[in-house]
């Protein structure tokens, strides 16, 4: 019984859903191999993809709020103002509000890059990419986001944000990153969010100065100024000069 169960939690499944084998028990040795290799497959990849696009400002949000939506409005504007600050740009890579940012970003003369997944239904990386990975694995892709970025801005977003935005704050709490800046953009949308970590706070079981990094906000300038303090400044970026024209990305400073 079983045998048949397990069998059926990952039949017809596994060329498209490389995740659910992984996770649905062991497997023979040769097999569990295979899968340690397919993942470090998926690593390699994305480093060769996203070593040399330059510091990056992650955006979370939604795939479903199309151009129509006020919020992809917002999420362009994002994108705009994080590459006229001069960082690459990053998301999912998929539609809707991660579309939104790479576009401003792309608009604005900035680097736009993805982290796309391979799903069932399958998610096309956005036209707005100047470079792309697409990952088998939802964790190889969150380690990628997390990897190259300075900074992360949430948008607006259902299970998929809030995972990746858990992970930020967790990844924060047990000091894994050390002061990287958080900006939650819509402050009506995210007011329940807030009063949840208010109150985990107020039971304890956080420490409220684990929040003291994060923004939450409607404007456009609040976030890149945020982000300009506690990112460019505090790592020892080197913003692109306006007044020599400059359009590059943030880079480290010179020991």
């Amino acid at each position: 019984m079983l045998e048949r169960l397990r069998g059926d939690r990952g039949e017809g499944q596994a060329t498209h859903r490389p995740d659910r084998v992984l996770l649905e028990g062991p497997h023979s040795r040769r097999k569990e191999l295979g899968l340690v290799l397919r993942t470090v497959r998926d690593f390699i990849a994305g480093f060769r993809t996203l070593h040399f696009v330059g510091p990056c400002v992650t955006v979370f949000g939604s795939a479903r709020y199309g151009e129509s939506h006020p919020y992809y409005a917002l999420g362009r504007e994002i994108g705009r103002g994080l590459a006229e600050l001069g960082f690459t740009v990053m998301t999912g890579g998929g539609p809707g509000l991660m579309e939104a940012a790479n576009r401003g970003a792309r608009e604005a003369g900035g680097r736009s890059v993805g982290c796309n997944i391979a799903l069932p239904l399958e998610q096309s990386p956005n036209a707005y990419l100047d470079r792309w990975v697409t990952c088998r694995y939802f964790f190889v892709r969150k380690v990628l986001l997390f990897k190259y970025s300075y900074a992360f801005v949430a948008l607006p977003g259902g299970f998929g944000t809030l995972d990746e935005l858990l992970e930020a704050l967790t990844l924060m709490q047990t000091r894994k990153i050390v002061n990287f800046p958080i900006v939650l953009v819509g402050t009506a949308y995210w007011r329940p969010f807030q009063d949840l970590l208010m109150h985990l706070a107020a039971a304890g079981t956080i420490d409220p100065a684990d929040l003291d990094l994060m923004l939450v906000t409607d404007r456009v300038a609040d976030v890149v100024r945020h982000i300009e303090r506690h990112a460019v400044r505090r790592f020892g970026l080197l913003a692109p000069s306006r007044l020599l024209g400059e359009r590059t990305r943030p880079r480290l400073k010179a020991a």
